[in-house]
């Protein structure tokens, strides 16, 4: 029987899913020889969920180093399920774990795509197995109000002026583009891709390759030139969108360590892999029965982004309810978030004016930051702490 379907079987409600989770990264962190463990997951599927909220994005600092701070060893194992987003917040995130702790390990047990990839890349050891995948670091831009690759847009223009200069005379259909184009946004194009290969590059010398100091086939000593020369292949390969083609390639093992890279294949030790992929299971399964879309933790604390359901109301109405699960007892809650003065409707709790709701159950303390900027975002209108 599968993991998956033992759990269900098991019929664990949220806290129970929760102390299950919590017992696994126990056990992760024994296996590896009693390393504090750090998770960052995201939920690349959630429905109804703004893209620009599943990325790796400044708002996720605060989180990340409030997890952090519960952890007091010298060694971190980072579990890392993310689809991408910012490689300015990547940085971040490498530099404050670099800067606490001795050796970084980065564990994918399923998919660290783009940003998600350049976070790997400053491991001193990278944890995989063969249905993990790690994807391009295809650098996104947002221009005319679109996010796209940055290397396709150089690669249009390229294509642009090949034509021009093959046939003498300029297709008039480009002419719309061309005249929304700046100068400053093809820099900006080519200074996104520079960053993001320029950050790989001197991770993987400096964190990845520290520890390499001898040739496998002839054990001479490896110099700091080989490492930079080894670190510059692998990053301009990862950042060449005209191999991968597109955004979501799947990047494995065997592609990494054709390259040059070694990764540790943690299928090869059962009990770690067990381990892991229990983890795993239970975080995907959280994500597919709540609303939760981000989860930050450890083996003795969490925090979870989640996206409240709106119940409908008429466009015009003057508050909307949310129904919001506590994650720790699974208590439902319906929050009445006021658009205009309005009177607090019978069974219903007031939008916290701090956006900090606490489950009348079990007094967990419950973000609703998400909610309120959806609920204004959709309504175009800003809530009030005013109730008749």
């Amino acid at each position: 029987m599968g993991y998956y379907s033992e759990y269900l079987d098991r019929k664990l409600d949220a806290k129970g899913m929760a102390d299950e989770r919590k017992q696994q990264l126990r056990r992760i962190s024994e296996l590896r020889g009693g390393r504090d463990v750090l998770v960052y997951a995201t939920d690349m599927d959630k429905l109804n969920v703004p893209a620009a909220l599943l990325n790796i994005a400044y708002g996720d600092l605060v989180p990340f180093h409030d997890q952090l701070s519960n952890l007091h060893g010298t060694q971190l194992d980072l579990i890392l399920e993310t689809g991408g987003g910012s490689g300015e917040v990547a940085e971040d995130i490498v530099r404050s774990v670099h800067k606490r702790y001795e050796s970084v390990a980065i564990i994918v047990p399923g998919w660290a795509k783009s940003a998600g990839t350049i976070i790997a890349m400053a491991g001193d050891e990278i944890l995989m197995e063969p249905a993990s995948s790690l994807g391009p670091i295809d650098a996104q831009i947002s221009w005319q109000g679109k996010v796209f690759s940055a290397d396709a847009l150089i690669e249009g223009m390229e294509k642009i002026k090949r034509e021009v200069v093959a046939t003498g005379t300029l297709n008039r259909a480009y002419i719309p583009m061309l005249q929304a184009l700046s100068p400053g946004d093809l820099q900006s194009a080519e200074n996104a891709l520079g960053f993001a290969q320029t950050l790989v590059a001197d991770w993987l010398a400096r964190y990845k390759f520290r520890s390499w100091e001898r040739h496998s086939h002839t054990g001479e000593v490896v110099t700091d030139e080989e490492k930079s020369g080894r670190a510059e292949e692998i990053a301009r390969e990862l950042c060449n969108h005209k191999k991968w083609l597109t955004h979501g390639r799947s990047i494995k093992m065997d592609d990494l360590e054709a390259s040059g890279l070694r990764i540790t294949d943690y299928s090869t030790q059962p009990h770690l892999a067990e381990a892991i992929r229990r983890y795993h299971t239970l975080v995907q399964m959280m994500f597919d029965s709540t609303h939760v879309y981000k989860l930050f933790e450890t083996p003795s604390s969490q925090i979870l982004k989640f996206a409240a359901p709106v119940i409908p109301q008429p466009q015009e109405a003057d508050a909307v309810v949310i129904g919001v699960t506590c994650p720790k007892c699974s208590t439902v809650s319906k929050v009445q978030a006021n658009l205009k003065k309005s009177p607090l409707q019978p069974g219903h709790n007031r939008f916290p004016a701090d956006n900090r709701f606490m489950c009348p159950a079990c007094n967990a303390e419950i973000d609703l930051t998400d909610a309120r900027r959806q609920v204004e975002v959709q309504s175009k209108r800003s809530l009030t702490d005013d109730y008749a």
